[in-house]
């Protein structure tokens, strides 16, 4: 919605606002506004159109994601690095159903720009290693089954491994 400087901006401004309030005796007001400026310092770092984008994806509204998706013009000005990993891997994620050459190239560039929770960036890897056996590359899905295992520390995508590797023995 906002600009991630504009946020920022914001946030200093109600801080600045909460100091005077704090200086004029009126705690109450000073603490409210330092829990304001708390929610822009928080869509700083979580993008709000990213967030209803990934709740959209839990409920299978994959047009419904795009549609909040679409709404981030610029992702290189509007979002940090982080967030335009997240940017591109939902991308990636909701391309991959169509176009897979497309959903490679999301993928890469979500894990080159970067993923901050491992089991994300083991489903990145897993779905590159997907693609990657589509497109006869066995060396390099291996590569990317064995990452995708060492980061799913929970186990929580162990059978699509283990199917993964039985389909790899036919090719």
């Amino acid at each position: 919605m906002f600009n991630k400087n504009i946020k920022l901006v914001l946030a200093g401004l109600i801080i600045a606002a909460a100091v005077w309030q704090f200086i004029e005796g009126k705690i109450g007001n000073g603490i409210a506004l330092i829990l304001l400026s708390g929610i822009f310092i928080f869509l700083y770092f979580k993008n709000e159109m990213i967030l209803l984008a990934f709740l959209r994806l839990r409920k299978q509204d994959f047009p419904g994601a795009k549609k909040w998706l679409d709404k981030i013009k610029d992702p290189e000005k509007a979002l940090i690095q982080k967030q335009q990993g997240y940017y591109w891997y939902l991308h990636g994620l909701m391309v991959s159903q169509t176009n897979i050459t497309q959903a490679e190239k999301f993928f890469k560039r979500a894990l080159k720009l970067g993923l901050s929770m491992d089991h994300d960036l083991a489903m990145a890897k897993l779905n590159l290693a997907g693609i990657a056996m589509t497109k006869r590359r066995k060396r390099e899905a291996t590569t990317l089954l064995n990452e995708a295992k060492k980061l799913d520390k929970h186990g929580m995508m162990n059978d699509q491994i283990k199917m993964m590797k039985e389909q790899m023995k036919k090719i």
